[in-house]
C-alpha cells in the first residue's frame, strides 16, 4: 500500500513537471516574475513597456496576448525563443523597428554583454490589413507607396499602417521643430534618438526626452518638440485612427 501510494504521487509530480511553468501575463506594472518590462502608458490603445534584460542574461517566460511593436534602442544580440518552436537568432540594429502578431509565449535570451533595452507597446484593438510603407516592419505584409515627406525642420517618414494605426518616423534636423497644433487623432511618442528633445504641451510641464521615453497625447493637443542639438535626431509616432475628440453635449440655452 505504502508502495502504491509513492508511486502515485511520483506520477502526479512528473505530470505536473511535464506541462512546464505558465507564462507571466503582460497585464499591469512590473508582471510578476517578469521583472524586465516596466509599464510606463496604459489606456485603451497601448499598453507600453520600457524593457531592459542586462548582459548574458534572460527574461522570464512571458506572455504575448496582443499585437505589438517593439522598437530596439542600440544594437542587439539576442535569442527570441517561442514556447513550443525553435529559438530565432536576432541581430538587431539601434532604432530597428518590428510588428509582431500576439499570441505567444516567449523568452528573450540576451547574448551580449550590454544591457538589451528596447520599447515594446502592446496594441489593444485589432490590427487588420497591415501595410508596409517606407521600411520593413511587417514580416511578409505587402508594400504601399513610401510618401516620404520633407522639410526645413523635419521630415516624415511613414514606416507601417493597419486598420487601426500609423506609425511613422520623424527626423529632426539640428535646432529643428515639430508641432502638432490641436492634434485631429491621439498619438503615441517613442524618443528614438541618442540626443535630448524639449517637449512643451499645453497644460504640461516642458521635459527633455531621453532615448526611450514615451509620451502620449489625446485629440486635440497642442504640442512642441524642439531638437536642442546640432545633430540630427528622431522621433517615432503611432497615430490612432479612432481616437477623434469626443463630441461636447450641447449646452441647453437659458429659458
Amino acid at each position: 500500500m505504502k508502495a502504491c501510494c509513492i508511486f502515485l504521487l511520483l506520477a502526479l509530480v512528473l505530470s505536473v513537471s511535464a506541462q512546464g511553468p505558465e507564462p507571466a501575463q503582460l497585464a499591469h506594472g512590473n508582471v510578476p516574475g517578469e521583472p524586465h518590462h516596466h509599464l510606463k502608458i496604459e489606456n485603451d490603445y497601448v499598453r507600453a513597456y520600457f524593457v531592459e534584460v542586462p548582459g548574458h542574461r534572460s527574461t522570464q517566460l512571458h506572455q504575448h496576448d496582443n499585437d505589438y511593436l517593439f522598437v530596439s534602442l542600440g544594437a542587439a544580440d539576442a535569442i527570441n525563443a517561442v514556447q513550443d518552436k525553435p529559438e530565432v537568432h536576432l541581430t538587431l540594429k539601434d532604432g530597428e523597428t518590428h510588428f509582431v502578431r500576439g499570441g505567444f509565449a516567449h523568452v528573450a535570451r540576451n547574448l551580449a554583454g550590454a544591457p538589451f533595452r528596447n520599447v515594446t507597446i502592446a496594441l489593444l484593438k485589432p490590427q487588420d490589413d497591415a501595410e508596409n510603407l517606407c521600411a520593413q516592419v511587417v514580416a511578409g505584409a505587402p508594400v504601399g507607396v513610401c510618401n516620404v515627406s520633407p522639410g526645413e525642420d523635419y521630415a516624415r517618414e511613414p514606416q507601417f499602417d493597419t486598420s487601426e494605426m500609423r506609425l511613422d518616423l520623424l527626423r529632426l534636423s539640428a535646432k529643428g521643430t515639430y508641432a502638432e497644433k490641436g492634434a485631429k487623432l491621439a498619438f503615441l511618442i517613442v524618443s528614438a534618438g541618442d540626443f535630448g528633445i524639449k517637449m512643451s504641451a499645453k497644460g504640461r510641464p516642458a521635459v527633455k526626452l531621453r532615448q526611450g521615453d514615451m509620451m502620449w497625447f489625446d485629440a486635440g493637443s497642442d504640442v512642441q518638440f524642439k531638437n536642442d542639438s546640432i545633430k540630427q535626431t528622431e522621433l517615432l509616432k503611432l497615430t490612432f485612427k479612432d481616437s477623434v475628440p469626443q463630441a461636447k453635449p450641447d449646452t441647453p440655452s437659458p429659458d
